[in-house]
C-alpha cells in the first residue's frame, strides 16, 4: 500500500504549512521525502531548483546539513553534550571551527531564551527547553526549509506554546519556510496554510487569512 498518492506541494521562500490529519495518513511520510530522508517511487522533490532523486549520498548529506533544518518530537538532543554543543553540532558536522560553532550557539541559546543553560546537558532541562535547543539547533546552519515533525506532541500546552511562538517568530523574522506535521489544531492555526490529508492524499486545504502568531 502506498504511503502517499498523488500528492502534489509547491511551497515558496518563507511558507508556513502545517500537515494534519490522523495516524498514519502520510504526514511524517511526506516531510521525510522533503528532508531527503526517504526517496520516492514515483515523481520527484525539488528543493531551491535541485531534485533530491538526482543527488547521491553524500551530496544529499550535504544539503541537509546546509539547507534543511528537524526538530523532531523527542528532541534527539545527544545526552554526553552539553547543550551548546548538541546546538552547534550541525556546523562542527559540516567543518566549522569549534570557536564559531560557540559563538553561533551562544547567540541562538540567548536568542530560544537558554543562554544560562548553555553548559547544562540535556538530562538537566525540561522537555520545553529541550524542544526550544532542539529548534536553535535545526536553525544554527541557516537553513531556507525548517521541517518540524509533531514539535509539541510531547510538551504540555504552555510549554507547547512557547515552542510555537518561537517557531512563528523565526518565519517571521528570518524568512524561514517551515512545514510541520501535527494533531494539533493549536499548533496548525500558526500556519498559513493547512493540508489536511487522508489514506496518503491530500483531502482539503485551508488558507488562514488572520494567522495565529502569538498566543
Amino acid at each position: 500500500m502506498a504511503a502517499l498518492k498523488g500528492v502534489s506541494l509547491s511551497a515558496e521562500a518563507g511558507d508556513f504549512i502545517a500537515l494534519m490529519g490522523p495516524s498514519g495518513c502520510g504526514k511524517s511520510t511526506l516531510l521525510h521525502l522533503l528532508g531527503g530522508m526517504d526517496h520516492p517511487t514515483r515523481g520527484s522533490v525539488v528543493l531551491d531548483g535541485v531534485a533530491l532523486d538526482s543527488l547521491s549520498q553524500e551530496e544529499l548529506a550535504r544539503l541537509r546539513r546546509r539547507s534543511v533544518g528537524f526538530v523532531f518530537q523527542f528532541f534527539n538532543l545527544l545526552p554526553t553534550l552539553t547543550v551548546s554543543e548538541n546546538v552547534a553540532l550541525p556546523l562542527m558536522l559540516d567543518g566549522a571551527s569549534a570557536a564559531y560553532g560557540r559563538e553561533r550557539a551562544s547567540d541562538l541559546l540567548d536568542r530560544v531564551g537558554l543562554g544560562a543553560r548553555a553548559a547544562h546537558f540535556p538530562a538537566e532541562l525540561s522537555g520545553g527547553e529541550m524542544q526550544r535547543a532542539a529548534v536553535a539547533r535545526a536553525i544554527i546552519a541557516e537553513p531556507r526549509l525548517v521541517l518540524a515533525d509533531e514539535p509539541t506532541g510531547n510538551l504540555d500546552s504552555e510549554n507547547g506554546r512557547q515552542v510555537m511562538n518561537l517557531l512563528a517568530d523565526l518565519n517571521r523574522t528570518l524568512g524561514v519556510t517551515i512545514i510541520l506535521a501535527t494533531h494539533s489544531e493549536e499548533a496548525a492555526s500558526y500556519a498559513r496554510r493547512v493540508l489536511r490529508l487522508r489514506d496518503g492524499t491530500i483531502e482539503r486545504i485551508t488558507e488562514h487569512e488572520d494567522v495565529l502568531q502569538t498566543l
